[in-house]
C-alpha cells in the first residue's frame, strides 16, 4: 500500500479540533484485546493495520487515508500489516464520539 500526504492529514485533523500525534510499528506487531477510557481516532498515513472488534464480531483493515473512530470502552485488538504502519492518532474525552462509530473504519 502506498502512503498519503501526512501534512494534509495532520491539517485536516487539526481543522476538526484534534491534536494528532504520530506513531508507527513494525510489520506483524500485535496489540492484544483492550479498551481505553478515552475516545480515540486513528488515521493511517502509510502501510496498514487490521483492527478486530471481538465484542462486535467484526474486523477491518485500514490503509493510507483511512480512519477509525473508537469510542471509549470499545474492546479492540490490532495487527500491523506486512509493510508496517505509520499513523496519526488523537484522543478525546470519553463520550465525545458518542455511539456513532463503534469502531467503524472509513476512507477519509
Amino acid at each position: 500500500m502506498s502512503s498519503i500526504d501526512r501534512a494534509n492529514l495532520d491539517k485536516r485533523m487539526r481543522e476538526q479540533g484534534l491534536e494528532p500525534a504520530a506513531w508507527s510499528n513494525l510489520a506483524g506487531e500485535r496489540f492484544e484485546e483492550h479498551a481505553r477510557d478515552y475516545d480515540k481516532i486513528v488515521v493511517v498515513v502509510e502501510g496498514s493495520i487490521t483492527f478486530g472488534m471481538p465484542g462486535y464480531g467484526v474486523g477491518f483493515m485500514l490503509g493510507p487515508g483511512e480512519r477509525v473512530d473508537l469510542p471509549a470502552q470499545v474492546r479492540h485488538d490490532a495487527v500491523v500489516g506486512a509493510k508496517g504502519v505509520a499513523c496519526l492518532e488523537a484522543h478525546l474525552p470519553a463520550g465525545t464520539l458518542g455511539t456513532r462509530a463503534k469502531g467503524r473504519g472509513y476512507r477519509w
